[in-house]
Parts: C-alpha cells; sequence; structure tokens
C-alpha cells in the first residue's frame, strides 16, 4: 500500500507539472477563453491541487478509477475494452519467454563452457542488444510481407461477431508476443544458466547421480528445482515488463490494447486516463511481486522449514 501511495503522488505530480491545457485540446486552439474556463469548471480542473489529489484518492480507494476526458466514458470500461487484447498478449509472450528460456538455460549450463553454452550465450547477448520494437518490425517484414504466415498488424476480435474468431484472434497476437518474449527469454536464459550451475555444485547432485539417476532425470527433476527461487524473481519482473512493454509493441502491430490506449491517452492529455493506467499497471506490478513471495516456499521446501 505504501509502494502505491507513493506512486500515486509522484504520477499526480509529474501529470500535473506537464504544460497545456486540457480544456483547450479537448476544445481546440479556436475555442473561447469563456468556453475553455468553463469546460475547466466541468472537470474539476479549476481546484487546487491538493483538493483535485485528494479527491482522486478518494476515488481510488474505491475503486473507481475516474472517468475519461477525451472518451466521456468511465476508465473501467475502457480498461476492460483493452485487457482482452493485453492480458492474452501478455500471457502468450510470458509462455514462450519461460519455455525458450528454460530450454536454453538448462541447455547452456548442461554444456558448461562448450559450444552450446557459448551459442547460447551469445544468441542471448543478441537478444538483449536487440530492441523489441525493431525486432517486431522485422517480423512483420519476413512473416507478415514476404511470407504472408501472419497478418502485418489489427485484432480481428475473439468472437465471429467482432469479424474474427479465437484463431484469428491469437493469429493477430503471435508476431508481438514473439517480439516481446525474444529479449526477456534472452534475460532470463542467462538467469537460468547462472543458478543452474550453481545447484550443479551442491553435493545431493553428487549423491543423485550416485544412486543411478541419469544426467537427465537429475537436471530437470532435482536441479531446475532448486534453482527455480531466483528465476520465478526474475519472471514476476519480467511479467510486469512485458505488460509495460505493450506500450510500445501494440503501436507497432496496432493492436487496441491497453498500451495503445496509454499512448492515445498521453497524446490527448486525458491526464485521468493516464493516472488510472499507471496506478493500473503498478498495482499490478505489486500483486505479482506479493504472488511470487507466496511461490517460494511451494517452490523450495527449505523455505518452509526455515518458516516453522
Amino acid at each position: 500500500m505504501l509502494t502505491l501511495a507513493v506512486t500515486s503522488a509522484v504520477v499526480f505530480a509529474v501529470l500535473d507539472l506537464l504544460p497545456g491545457n486540457v480544456a483547450q485540446v479537448m476544445l481546440g486552439e479556436s475555442a473561447t477563453p469563456e468556453a475553455v474556463a468553463a469546460l475547466e469548471r466541468k472537470l474539476g480542473l479549476d481546484r487546487p491541487a491538493p483538493q483535485r489529489y485528494l479527491h482522486w484518492l478518494a476515488s481510488l480507494a474505491r475503486l473507481d478509477l475516474g472517468t475519461s476526458h477525451a472518451y466521456d466514458t468511465p476508465i473501467a470500461e475502457l480498461v476492460a475494452e483493452r485487457l482482452v487484447v493485453t492480458l492474452p498478449l501478455a500471457l502468450l509472450a510470458m509462455a514462450l519467454t519461460v519455455v525458450l528460456a528454460l530450454a536454453a538455460g538448462v541447455y547452456a549450463a548442461a554444456h558448461h563452457n562448450r559450444a552450446g553454452d557459448l551459442g547460447v550465450m551469445a544468441a542471448s547477448q543478441l537478444g538483449i542488444a536487440v530492441p523489441s520494437f525493431w525486432f517486431g518490425i522485422l517480423l512483420v517484414m519476413l512473416f507478415a510481407v514476404q511470407l504472408s504466415w501472419f497478418p502485418s498488424g489489427g485484432f480481428p476480435g475473439w468472437t465471429e461477431d467482432e469479424g474474427g474468431g479465437p484463431w484469428d484472434a491469437l493469429q493477430a497476437l503471435v508476431l508481438p508476443a514473439v517480439a516481446l518474449a525474444v529479449v526477456q527469454a534472452a534475460i532470463l536464459a542467462r538467469f537460468t544458466r547462472a543458478a543452474v550451475l550453481d545447484v550443479l555444485r551442491e553435493d545431493f547432485v553428487r549423491t543423485a547421480r550416485a544412486k543411478g539417476l541419469t544426467r537427465r532425470a537429475v537436471l530437470w527433476g532435482h536441479v531446475l528445482r532448486n534453482a527455480m527461487v531466483p528465476v520465478v524473481t526474475v519472471m514476476g519482473l519480467q511479467f510486469a515488463n512485458l505488460v509495460t512493454g505493450t506500450v510500445v509493441i501494440e503501436n507497432v502491430f496496432s493492436l487496441p490494447g491497453l498500451g495503445r490506449l496509454l499512448f492515445q491517452a498521453i497524446s490527448n492529455r486525458d491526464l485521468p486516463l493516464v493516472q488510472g493506467l499507471v496506478m493500473l499497471i503498478a498495482a499490478t506490478v505489486v500483486t505479482i511481486n506479493f504472488v511470487v513471495d507466496l511461490l517460494y516456499a511451494a517452490i523450495d521446501p527449505r523455505l518452509k522449514a526455515v518458516g516453522r
């Protein structure tokens, strides 16, 4: 709660200090000063900043994100409409990240200081260096323009009534999910490799091998589970990064998600919408970190013993 309180103060202060007039932006440059002043009174912009901040906090306490100035629609409704794009995109990207990173990290650790390890590390370094939006453009040029395997952008919807369907919607999310996952998988693969190498030096690994277990069984059945505590920590942070990373990717692929909504809100200087979306993202990060803390005990039984 303290984190969210500090975040709310910073967000409000930064946005309140931005130059420009919201009412003037909404009415246009040709609007008269009287019309601008009337709209400011209607939106409550004529009140002192501390009063507006306290009013906003009271609304957040009631789980009321407020109303968008530009859309004249409750922010909660806008979020619900766009979340059906952003959440599946983030989940698909996270699934690809975990599969690629765990496979690459464990493989690199199992082939430490050999060609396989060096190859994975070189590929991960390249993945970290490539910006996700630039990689997304390359994916569009290859798989959408040249090969025509996937759509280049847009979102048809999850139902036939919206003009699409589950398969069409999933196809529209594949390329942006890959663009988001590559960078995160490269980072996570390095953490996985380091964590697995640390566990491989433990005595219980030699004991398991002495009992006749195969190297594969020890690696995936014992080593990986004990190495998952630091890896899960990074996963939690990465899921938050994937949610925030959609701001750029959704604009590259013209996806009507939260990221594009935030970009449009900033362009329109729709301060309530920007504030609501930023606080929603902050609350998501805090929640994910809390869930990760709860998962520690389930992953590592030693933590249960310490807590007793």
